[in-house]
């Protein structure tokens, strides 16, 4: 249809000519409301976030030599985060001379990992930026 055509039957109906598919053979348009339109995709993309599942990141700070206890208090309050549905994010920092000792600060993450394996996965390996160390621990996935 011509274009002209199509603009004067849009104006008598009150509506737009809206162009569809600018890259088509012939180029596509459509007769709309155009502000109808535009309020209903608003709607949807409102809809479309309200689903959205939001994650909370909690970080639990730790120093390569931890004892025993204070590690047992940071895993308890791990694990809780993380049944509440938060990823969790345990950085080891390393101060002064403490960066000879990165080895110790990747053991005692990967004992994070061992300790909380039956509610959660790491996202990552451990990684070392600058003088921190850390790790990332999700929720596992339900069956």
């Amino acid at each position: 249809m011509d274009t002209a055509k199509a603009l004067d039957i849009a104006y008598e109906k009150n509506l737009d000519l809206v162009l569809v598919a600018p890259n088509g053979n012939p180029p596509v348009c459509k007769i709309m409301n155009y502000g109808k339109y535009k309020f209903e995709q608003a709607k949807k993309e409102k809809e479309a976030k309200k689903k959205q599942k939001v994650y909370e990141l909690k970080e639990l700070r730790i120093t390569p030599n931890t004892e025993e206890h204070d590690f047992n208090f940071k895993a308890k309050n791990a694990r809780k985060f993380i049944e509440d549905g938060c990823k969790v994010k345990i950085t080891v920092r390393f101060r002064g001379r403490e960066l000879n000792y990165v080895k110790q600060g990747e053991t005692i993450l990967n004992q994070f990992i061992e300790e909380l394996s039956d509610v959660a996965v790491p996202e990552k390996k451990p990684i070392l930026e600058g003088k921190n160390m850390f790790i990332i621990l999700a929720k596992k996935a339900e069956k």
